[in-house]
Formats: C-alpha cells, sequence, structure tokens
C-alpha cells in the first residue's frame, strides 16, 4: 500500500527588513504596493489591512488581544440563513 497523502504546505519564513521594527515584539506594519498597510506577525501571518497605519496598528493589536482573551459579548456574528421559507 502506497502513502497517499497530500504533501505538506511549505512554511513562509518571516524576514524582518533593515528598516523595519517589531511593534510590542509580535507583528509589523508593511506599505503595499498599493498605498495601503499590512499588519504581518513575526510567525508570517497577515492580519490586517487598511488605508491609515496608525488604525492598522491598534486593530492588530485589539485583534490579537481578543484572540488570547477571546471576543467581546456581540462581536461575532452567527452564520445565517439566506434561505426564504414558505410562499412568497
Amino acid at each position: 500500500m502506497t502513502n497517499t497523502s497530500p504533501p505538506e504546505a511549505p512554511v513562509r519564513k518571516f524576514e524582518l527588513l533593515p528598516d523595519e521594527v517589531l511593534i510590542d515584539d509580535v507583528f509589523v506594519i508593511r506599505e503595499t504596493r498599493y498605498g495601503l498597510f499590512t499588519s504581518t506577525t513575526k510567525e508570517g501571518r497577515a492580519m490586517l489591512t487598511g488605508a491609515d497605519r496608525d488604525n492598522v496598528e491598534i486593530m492588530t493589536r485589539w485583534h490579537l488581544k481578543c484572540e488570547q482573551e477571546g471576543w467581546p459579548e456581540g462581536s461575532v456574528s452567527k452564520a445565517r440563513s439566506a434561505t426564504v421559507s414558505g410562499k412568497l
């Protein structure tokens, strides 16, 4: 019998560029070629993208805090059905 398991996904190595500084020793913010700002963790996971660098920094901190401590009540929505039951 042969092993038919799929190959493992390649791991992207995160490299800190010379002019970058880790924020809170956890993430960096980089400007994209379209003038937006994207935060990335030091593990290489893309986080948030926005038009204003300061807002991306604030919301990335909030997002990481919520991942650690749990999401506030009402901030997570549940999946809903788009199906209409009954006659229209």
